[in-house]
């Protein structure tokens, strides 16, 4: 086993983790949405004093990798890159969908047979989403993808646990039959244990000089009017 600094910045909220082998030693979060960039540095002082105070010598730098917010990605990644680099560390990046499914089987029973829909909000009637089964196999690959009525229709032969800050805006929409609701389901920090451990295990590190976060769609920027000047 190996010990970690678990940091979660995809979505509004920011959460810092400390662990050790399969424990979470100690976990910071701020549920107030949009303060990564206040709250972040904060949380990992407060992490690597805890981990001094009790002699935890770190092993590798875990993030959150996407989909999820183009800003909260960029300050989780940038930030995670220098500490490794500062402490010698290795970079560990978890799917950000699976972090939200495996969340969802904390805080819901689901059927053995069902499959599990995380969803990121990407506005509007657009998700970031994917499917896993209960043993986190990716049974469909992210995407990003326009909700509709008949969206998911497809695997309508099974249940369907949607889950997600992009889950609430799609059961008005979402007709299909066996479609199930976990509320309130954010990804954190501390979840995104048992996962890193599983890629600490089998060597899965990021290449820290060339690491992008998982965007899954190129940032578009709102398009502003030409100058005179530019139009010549």
């Amino acid at each position: 086993m190996a010990n970690f600094l678990l940091i979660e910045t995809t979505e509004t909220v920011c959460s810092v983790a400390l662990s050790c082998d399969d424990n979470i030693v100690q976990s910071y979060c701020c549920l107030e949405p949009m303060q990564h960039a206040s709250k972040l540095p904060v949380f990992i002082k407060q992490a690597l004093d805890k981990a001094k105070s009790v002699d935890l010598q770190l092993n590798a730098v875990v993030i959150s990798g996407g989909p999820g917010s183009y800003t909260g990605l960029r300050i989780g990644a940038s930030t995670a890159k220098g500490l490794c680099y500062a402490m010698n560390l290795k970079l560990i990046a978890v799917n950000t969908l699976e972090c939200i499914a495996l969340q969802a089987m904390i805080q819901e029973q689901i059927p053995d047979d069902a499959l599990i829909c995380p969803m990121i909000d990407a506005r509007r009637m657009e998700v970031y989403t994917a499917t896993f089964d209960k043993n986190l196999k990716m049974t469909h690959v992210p995407t990003a993808k326009i909700i509709d009525a008949y969206s998911f229709s497809e695997i309508s032969d099974r249940n369907i646990y949607f889950c997600g800050n992009g889950a609430e805006k799609c059961k008005d929409v979402i007709s299909v039959p066996g479609t199930h609701y976990v509320d309130n389901v954010i990804p954190l920090a501390e979840t995104m244990l048992p996962i890193a451990n599983r890629l600490f295990q089998s060597g899965h590190f990021e290449d820290i000089a060339y690491y992008e976060p998982f965007y899954l769609k190129e940032f578009q920027g709102t398009n502003q009017p030409k100058t005179t000047s530019q139009q010549k």
